[in-house]
C-alpha cells in the first residue's frame, strides 16, 4: 500500500519536482518519524522518571516523620526507665542500711529483708537490661534518622539548585530574546522548565518550512545561550492551525508542516552553535495543542521546551 502512494506522488509530481529533491525529502520525513518516535519514548521515560522520583521523595519524608515520631517515643521511655532506675537505687541503698542494721535483730526479720532485698536486686537488673535495650534502641533509631535526614536535605538542596539553575537561565534566555517579545515571542517557566514559544509569524511565511531572517536572529541568539549548558533536554515543537493544507508537494498536511518546521528551527540551532544534537528533539504537533481556539495565529507556533537534567536526584534517591 504504501509503495503504491509513494509511485502514485512520484507520478504527479514528476512535472513540478526533481526526483533527487523529492527522494531528498522523503528520506528526510523518514528520518524524521524514526526519530521522533525515539524521542517520544524518551520524554515519556523521563516523565515517568520525574513521577517516580516525586513517589520516592514523599516516601522518604514520610519514613523521616515517622522516625522522629519513634525517636521521641523512645526517648521518653528512656527517661522514664531512668528515673526508675534511679529510685530503686535509692530504694536498695536505703534497704541495704536497714539490712545491716536489723540483721542481728533476729532471723525472722533477717530472712524478711534478704528477700525483699533480691527481689529489688531482681527489679533492678530486669530494668537495667530494658534500659540498656532501650538505649541501643535509641542510638539505632537516632542514626537512621541522621542518615535519612541527611538523604532528604541533599535532595532538597539538589532540588533548589535546580531551580536556581533553572531560573538563573530562564532569564538569560529571556535577556537574549528581549527584543523580540513585540513579535508574538514569550519566554516562560513552569513544572520545572522553561518554554519559549515563538509565533509562525516570526519565523516563516505561510506553509512555508524555511526560517525568515528575523526569525534566525532570534533562534541564533538562544542558540548562544544554550550551547554551554550541556545538561539540558531540548524538545522543539512545531504547531500549527486548523486550516487544511492543499498541496501537491511537501508539506501535504498540517502534521508534515509542524515537523518540518520543527527540524527548520533545530537546523538553524545546531548550524550557529556548538550546541550538543544528542540533546535536541523535533516534534510535531500538527493542529492539535492550540493554545487559543479563537486566535490562529497564536496556534501557529514554535514551542522550545527546555527541561533539566534529573540524573543527579535520582543518584540520591538510589543511594544505598
Amino acid at each position: 500500500m504504501k509503495l503504491s502512494v509513494v509511485i502514485i506522488g512520484l507520478l504527479v509530481l514528476g512535472a513540478c519536482v526533481p526526483a533527487k529533491k523529492y527522494n531528498d525529502l522523503v528520506e528526510r520525513e523518514k528520518k524524521c518519524s524514526e526519530e521522533l518516535e525515539m524521542y517520544k519514548t524518551n520524554a515519556l521515560n523521563y516523565e515517568g522518571k520525574a513521577k517516580d522520583l516525586e513517589a520516592r521523595y514523599d516516601v522518604l519524608k514520610a519514613d523521616v516523620e515517622k522516625l522522629k515520631a519513634d525517636t521521641t517515643r523512645i526517648g521518653n521511655e528512656y527517661r522514664i526507665l531512668q528515673t526508675q532506675y534511679d529510685k530503686m537505687v535509692v530504694q536498695n541503698e536505703s534497704l541495704e542500711k536497714a539490712f545491716d542494721k536489723l540483721r542481728l535483730t533476729g532471723a525472722k526479720e533477717t530472712a524478711n529483708l534478704q528477700a525483699e532485698l533480691e527481689s529489688k536486686n531482681i527489679e533492678l537488673q530486669r530494668k537495667e537490661d530494658a534500659l540498656l535495650t532501650l538505649e541501643a534502641d535509641l542510638k539505632t533509631k537516632e542514626q537512621l534518622l541522621a542518615e535519612r535526614e541527611q538523604r532528604v536535605n541533599e535532595l532538597e538542596e539538589a532540588i533548589k539548585r535546580k531551580d536556581e539553575a533553572t531560573k538563573l537561565l530562564k532569564a538569560k534566555v529571556a535577556n537574549a530574546l528581549k527584543g523580540f517579545e513585540s513579535q508574538g515571542l514569550t519566554v516562560v517557566q513552569k513544572n520545572g522548565k522553561i518554554y519559549v514559544s515563538m509565533e509562525a509569524k516570526l519565523l516563516f511565511a505561510s506553509g512555508s518550512t524555511i526560517v525568515e531572517a528575523n526569525g534566525k536572529k532570534a533562534l541564533v541568539e538562544l542558540a548562544k545561550v544554550l550551547e554551554n549548558e550541556k545538561e539540558l533536554e531540548i524538545i522543539v515543537e512545531g504547531h500549527t492551525d486548523t486550516d487544511k493544507l492543499v498541496s501537491a508537494s511537501h508539506p501535504k498536511s498540517n502534521w508534515e508542516l509542524s515537523v518540518l518546521r520543527a527540524t527548520s528551527v533545530i537546523d538553524i540551532l545546531l548550524t550557529n552553535s556548538k550546541m550538543n544534537p544528542a540533546q535536541l528533539m523535533a516534534a510535531g504537533r500538527s493542529e492539535f495543542h492550540p493554545v487559543d481556539p479563537n486566535d490562529k495565529a497564536k496556534n501557529r507556533r514554535i514551542e522550545i521546551i527546555i527541561s533539566p537534567n534529573l540524573n543527579e536526584l535520582f543518584d540520591i534517591i538510589n543511594k544505598d
